[in-house]
């Protein structure tokens, strides 16, 4: 298949940069907008128990470390991918940015960075919830693939690896957390919409 002269010719240090741009200022904006409000978003590895401790220190890590790499392959181009792609990535970037924007105005004020501490949060399974669980970390996600697919080289793709398993590890933890705080309403939930993406056929339409 051809490549399309748009694919070839196509701005990727634009695009890319502005992926990550658009991503990064939803998550700001976000935490400033809740700040204002007395609202604590990031509670990353705050008085937890050492194994929730450790997994949620080393994703925020690594998910703050993907970014300077990510940085580093669009300054110097760092590319094994032909353009097709990559043209590709910066769609998928683009998806992640959207699923994000949309996810953390759905949860409200109940989104947080990190497990609550003594924050009482709202069980959301409305707007976008109602076809995944966990659709703030499935836009990492995609955003991640996005720009791995835009810039591939080693260096990204194994962080890229990485903040994706330690986004799933969390993910882990905030249902054990979950089904611990809302029980049976969290446990129906999951038995009508999956852990990533999609509802179960018989519930497809339901509330």
């Amino acid at each position: 298949m051809m490549n399309l002269p748009l694919e070839e010719y196509a701005p990727y240090r634009i695009l890319a940069l502005f992926v990550l741009i658009a991503f990064y200022s939803v998550y700001l904006a976000k935490a400033w907008t809740q700040k204002r409000q007395g609202i604590q978003t990031h509670q990353i590895g705050k008085g937890k128990e050492t194994r929730v401790h450790i997994v949620e220190t080393v994703m925020g890590i690594v998910t703050v470390s993907i970014i300077p790499v990510q940085l580093l392959s669009i300054v110097f181009g760092w590319n094994h991918l032909p353009a097709n792609a990559r043209f590709t990535g910066f769609f998928v970037g683009v998806i992640g940015d959207l699923i994000f924007l949309i996810s953390v105005l759905c949860m409200k004020d109940s989104w947080r960075a990190g497990i609550p501490d003594r924050d009482n949060t709202q069980l959301v399974t409305d707007g976008i919830y109602k076809y995944s669980r966990n659709p703030a970390f499935l836009g990492f996600d995609f955003q991640y693939i996005g720009i791995l697919l835009i810039y591939f080289n080693l260096l990204t793709l194994i962080f890229t690896i990485f903040a994706v398993t330690m986004l799933h590890l969390q993910i882990l933890q905030e249902e054990q957390y979950l089904t611990a705080t809302f029980g049976a309403e969290y446990q129906a939930y999951q038995r009508r919409v999956f852990r990533y993406l999609g509802r179960r056929k018989g519930d497809m339409f339901a509330g």
